[in-house]
């Protein structure tokens, strides 16, 4: 059993408003007496004007003096290109890639950025505009998904205990765990040569099709089934087309061949009264849902539900309805640099992006706030028990047509307004 460790800008209201609102109530009314009195018009204009001319003087003032601030907080913290090692709880949100103008779907990324700007690691106006600090991150998570060792690139004015000061102004789920420095070039996606997931399910997901899931915490992964579940698993190994583990690929597109390289399930334990175990697999890059569906389809295997062929034949080329795993146990563990670090690891100016010295950090907010809620909305709400229950409404056999996921897929557009990986 695990043991899981306690783990706007202000308003400035402009003094020549008034006086500027008086100019023109006179203006128009010495308007209408213009062809009596023409020299008062031309002063009443002339009066305006200044006071246009003034006002405008103050706007450029404060510009000014607000751009002196942020030279003064230029020259003393100058901008660094850095990588942020992140872990978050992504329950309660809806992923990590920040879509700006849809503040009602709350992402990872929004909650970052805001601690940012709060902490003065970058100006306000960065935050609404991404890409003047050259923000990636290495991997996009889907709602519901945690990390534990996300890494986001961005220049950001590197202040003394800048961690700190950003976790100040995050919630508790969300955490930077170390930051490094890094080349003027470095782009946290492009530069990532693999990623590691984990997924952690109730082995009842093997069990097959005709067992009681009433009675989850009775149930118990034989040896032999396990065996059976990481030879199959071991069937995606290599390079592969995926396009049916993701929506609105075309057999023929390029982008749909992936590279695996392991896929396994553990050892299984006990975690409040039910076995759970956790899936593995390492891969050079993922679509949108490819890990969910790898799972989901493995999982339809084991129950009975269709053959393990299906895995080769939804290689092919043709249309093939593969279920997709719900998204509450899937964890981003690890991010990979090999090259990076081979390059620049050792050249006496920049560190080697592995995080041994992050590891108990990482550890115990994996223990304290990943773990957790998994197993505790797993234990209260059932979703693999309930996504179990719609595997018979998937029809494996399908080679045209628009699949059940397909339809999911549509809906979960509509309610989410938010589609990452």
């Amino acid at each position: 059993m695990l043991n899981f460790r306690p783990l706007l800008s202000a308003l400035v209201n402009n003094p020549l408003t008034s006086k500027t609102s008086g100019c023109i109530y006179t203006f128009c009314c010495t308007m209408s007496e213009a062809s009596k009195d023409e020299p008062t018009a031309k002063l009443i204009k002339r009066s305006h004007e200044e006071n246009e001319d003034s006002a405008e003087r103050v706007q450029a003032s404060k510009r000014i003096k607000a751009e002196g601030e942020n030279t003064e907080d230029e020259r003393k913290y100058p901008k660094k290109k850095v990588v942020l090692l992140m872990a978050y709880s992504g329950k309660g949100y809806y992923g990590m890639q920040r879509n700006v103008g849809t503040s009602e779907f709350r992402t990872i990324e929004d909650e970052l950025v805001t601690a940012l700007v709060k902490s003065g690691c970058i100006p306000e106006n960065h935050g609404d505009e991404m890409k003047k600090m050259s923000f990636q991150r290495c991997a996009r998570t889907d709602k519901g998904v945690s990390a534990a060792g996300q890494v986001v690139s961005l220049k950001l004015r590197l202040m003394e205990e800048v961690i700190e000061k950003i976790n100040e102004h995050l919630p508790a789920q969300i955490k930077v765990l170390g930051l490094k420095r890094v080349t003027q070039s470095f782009n946290a996606k492009n530069n990532c040569d693999a990623r590691t997931y984990s997924y952690m399910l109730p082995t009842v997901a093997f069990a097959p099709k005709d067992y009681d899931t009433g009675n989850i915490s009775a149930f118990r992964l034989e040896p032999e089934t396990l065996q059976r579940v990481n030879r199959l698993f071991s069937l995606y190994k290599g390079t592969h087309n995926f396009h049916n583990f993701t929506s609105q690929k075309a057999p023929n597109d390029p982008s749909a061949r992936r590279y695996i390289m392991e896929m396994s399930c553990g050892e299984p334990f006990i975690c409040d009264n039910s076995q759970f175990s956790v899936i593995t697999v390492r891969g050079q890059s993922f679509m949108l849902h490819q890990i969910r569906k790898m799972i989901g389809l493995v999982i339809a295997v084991m129950k009975g539900y269709v053959n393990e062929e299906v895995i080769e034949r939804s290689w092919g080329q043709e249309k093939v309805d593969v279920p997709k795993a719900p998204g509450l146990g899937l964890v981003l563990e690890r991010v990979h640099f090999d090259r990076y670090n081979k390059r620049f690891g050792g050249d006496g100016l920049h560190e080697c992006l592995e995080w041994d010295h992050e590891e108990e950090a990482i550890k115990t907010f994996k223990e304290g706030h990943i773990y957790p809620t998994i197993v505790e909305t797993e234990c209260q709400e059932g979703s693999m028990v309930s996504w179990m229950a719609t595997l018979p409404i998937h029809d494996f056999k399908n080679s045209a047509g628009e699949t059940q996921d397909d339809k999911d897929q549509k809906q979960d557009n509509a309610d989410d307004g938010n589609a990452t990986d």
